[in-house]
């Protein structure tokens, strides 16, 4: 699975969808403008150490992404979309795209891939849930379609033992 951002600008954000991504087995890819710097204390952070493991690209703008990934499948997540992510069918090798915190996807992008957009139901009057939050929602339940492959299905106590 591959999470996208378009345009992050607050680096907390991506640093725990960074360390999310990890978790998955998820890539990152970040298109720029970022509103920070990748070195900055707030990412490494909020990926703590884990942002040392991450599969991380950044790209120029949206066209840039495009062109290194002509045939990606990409789930645009946002507010507008008359589809909820729970309806969409997730293959493996999909990409979960996101908007800026202020302003989402742009509607140029949007409109041209409508049939991809994706939204998390909210009560009415709700603007938009965290950044983080929503990639960990839908890259969870793209995860949870496929099986969670490869990933660890059981937990162990740190001092004690199950019953059973």
């Amino acid at each position: 699975m591959h999470i996208v951002l378009h345009q992050p600008e607050i680096p907390a954000n991506t640093g725990n969808i960074g360390r999310t991504c990890v978790a998955a087995g998820a890539s990152l890819h970040l298109i720029e403008p970022l509103g920070f710097r990748l070195d900055e204390k707030a990412i490494k952070r909020s990926g703590m150490d884990y942002w040392e493991h991450l599969d991380v690209t950044r790209y120029i703008n949206f066209a840039d992404f495009k062109e290194k990934h002509p045939d990606a499948k990409i789930w645009m997540a946002t507010t507008k979309a008359k589809r909820i992510y729970t309806e969409a069918v997730f293959a493996p090798d999909d990409y979960i795209m996101f908007g800026k915190e202020s302003g989402g996807i742009p509607e140029e992008i949007l409109t041209e891939n409508e049939e991809t957009c994706i939204r998390i139901p909210m009560m009415d009057g709700i603007r938009s849930l965290n950044l983080a939050n929503s990639a960990a929602i839908v890259l969870y339940e793209a995860l949870r379609q496929n099986g969670f492959a490869g990933m660890q299905m059981e937990g162990e106590l740190h001092r004690l033992k199950w019953s059973r």
